[in-house]
């Protein structure tokens, strides 16, 4: 979705309205807490709730109008860009959960009678302790949120992390959920992807498909034979791939089989085609290793 795009702007608005009604209730609550502080003497457990609420609702209407800001600024420099899918907003949503949430915790032991300030000096006292305990989740959530801040991985891209391929579903301050060619949801940590080799496919505009398959050596073959039946497999599908792409390499000769990889370009994404090619290559490997012409 591009920034003019009419689903991104009433989102925008609604964000817009849901902060002016969060600020007619804050200074709603704010005006009774001046103007009748008698009307609490007789509820105390309301003044306690009042005052709680007043304290949460001014920090969220700080957090939104720093995102309602932050967001109007973005968005003016990248007009042409697919905010939906961008690392950036992405990456601004999610600090504004964590604070939402941690002023919401805060909030709660306020409404309990927790001391914050002796809260915050024995959270001090221990924080070296929960430092070391929690630091794979701390290092997970700042990884989480250098990948969102750069525009090397996006929603919606290829890629392949390791040994796993697909689809970026999602990207979390704890980790990267990836849609397989299975429909399968696979979760890596963000620490994982910082420690492995990451191929983005679509940041090179191109799909590669890649097929590797085991030839047995009591099927008559040759290396050229080979090649030109596959290539004729997948001729029909010629318009959605890149001339001159097509590749047959040999990846291990073993003593009883020979192992082959087959690789072609698809200018653009078409998981249905990939599986129309795929279903092809596989259909004739098939007849080779039969034995059939």
């Amino acid at each position: 979705m591009m920034v003019t795009d009419k689903t991104y702007k009433n989102t925008n608005r609604r964000e817009r309205v849901i902060f002016l009604a969060k600020l007619v209730v804050y200074l709603c609550i704010v005006y009774a807490n001046i103007e009748h502080p008698a009307f609490f003497n007789y509820l105390p457990w309301l003044s306690k709730l009042a005052n709680v609420l007043s304290f949460f609702l001014g920090a969220n209407l700080v957090i939104s109008l720093a995102w309602l800001l932050v967001i109007s600024w973005y968005t003016r420099r990248n007009r042409s860009k697919p905010l939906e899918k961008d690392n950036f907003v992405l990456g601004i949503n999610r600090i504004t959960s964590v604070l939402n949430t941690f002023f919401l915790g805060l909030a709660i032991m306020l409404f309990f009678g927790v001391d914050l300030l002796r809260l915050v000096t024995s959270i001090t006292i221990v924080a070296a302790a929960i430092a070391l305990l929690t630091k794979d989740y701390i290092t997970n959530m700042i990884n989480g949120l250098i990948i969102m801040f750069s525009d090397q991985l996006s929603l919606g891209d290829h890629v392949r992390i390791g040994d796993y391929k697909g689809k970026i579903q999602d990207i979390t301050l704890i980790n990267v959920v990836l849609q397989n060619e299975d429909d399968d949801i696979v979760i890596i940590p963000n620490s994982v992807v910082f420690t492995t080799i990451v191929v983005n496919q679509s940041k090179q505009n191109i799909k590669k498909l890649t097929l590797e398959f085991e030839l047995d050596h009591k099927h008559p073959f040759t290396i050229r034979g080979l090649e030109e039946r596959l290539r004729r497999a997948v001729e029909p599908y010629s318009a959605n791939f890149t001339p001159d792409s097509f590749a047959l390499k040999t990846i291990e000769i073993k003593k009883d089989f020979v192992q082959f990889k087959v690789q072609l370009l698809m200018p653009l994404a078409n998981k249905e085609i990939e599986r129309q090619i795929r279903r092809a290559l596989n259909t004739e490997i098939m007849a080779i290793a039969e034995g059939v012409d």
